[in-house]
């Protein structure tokens, strides 16, 4: 989060956040991703299709392998309006999950989503932020968040909710794209994610700019050993990380001792 007054805040000297590359009063950061994943909604997969090259799918996989669900653990996935994670979670045996997203297209897609492959029992829908988590304190045995806290205004507030509603021995895990670690392979990803993501969004799914906003999003989030930092300033231990495909994207976790 910068500490800079934005022009566009006039006089009020309102902290300003990243929006992609662009500069925004905090106050109106919520709105704009909300109006982005409002017209991507009913093309998520897709998104992550054209953003991962198709491996965001076994990515979650090993994400959901990682958390290693079990009858009984009550699980809360963050960002996860679609049910991705949820339903991977209840598919490997777990208790039950309460999907948030502070997005309701999200959720809706979810729903249905639900309906169709016969998903009716142990799973919830709630409209909620990361940052004020509609959940009692020490009410969930693990809290997942995939590709969601990069659009979070304050990651900090996100993390320290995230830290507040798990129980002692509870798990925090997040997928989230990141840094490349690979030699030679950040220019080539550069280059696909900037030139060549924005034209096929708009193509697909008639939106250039929600897909440059995406790309942008990846580059302004922090990489994974600063992420690590403030997962531990949050509160968790034993905080480790996990690159997939050369730091495309990283599994962090944490646990609340």
């Amino acid at each position: 989060m910068s500490k800079n007054t934005d022009p566009a805040a006039g006089e009020t000297g309102e902290n300003t956040t990243h929006f992609g590359f662009r500069d925004v009063p905090e106050s109106q950061k919520a709105s704009m991703v909300r109006e982005v994943f409002d017209t991507v909604a009913s093309k998520y997969d897709l998104m992550n299709d054209l953003m991962s090259g198709g491996v965001h799918r076994l990515w979650k996989d090993s994400f959901i392998n990682e958390l290693k669900p079990r009858p009984g653990m009550k699980l809360l996935d963050v960002a996860g309006g679609t049910g991705d994670i949820a339903f991977r979670f209840l598919k490997n045996g777990g208790g039950s999950v309460t999907v948030c997203d502070i997005n309701y297209e999200m959720l809706h897609v979810g729903r249905d989503r639900a309906v169709d492959h016969g998903i009716l029992k142990n799973i919830n829908w709630t409209v909620g932020d990361a940052q004020k988590l509609p959940l009692p304190d020490q009410s969930v045995d693990a809290y997942t968040i995939a590709f969601g806290i990069r659009n979070v205004t304050r990651i900090e507030e996100a993390l320290s909710e995230a830290y507040r509603v798990l129980r002692p021995g509870g798990k925090f895990q997040c997928l989230e794209f990141s840094k490349v670690v690979v030699p030679g392979f950040d220019k080539l990803y550069d280059t696909y994610s900037f030139k060549l993501l924005p034209e096929i969004g708009r193509f697909i799914a008639g939106n250039r700019e929600a897909y440059q906003y995406l790309a942008e999003s990846i580059r302004k989030f922090p990489d994974q050993e600063t992420f690590a930092s403030m997962i531990r300033a949050a509160g968790f231990e034993r905080v480790k990380y996990r690159n997939l495909s050369g730091g495309i994207a990283a599994i962090h976790s944490g646990w609340r001792i």
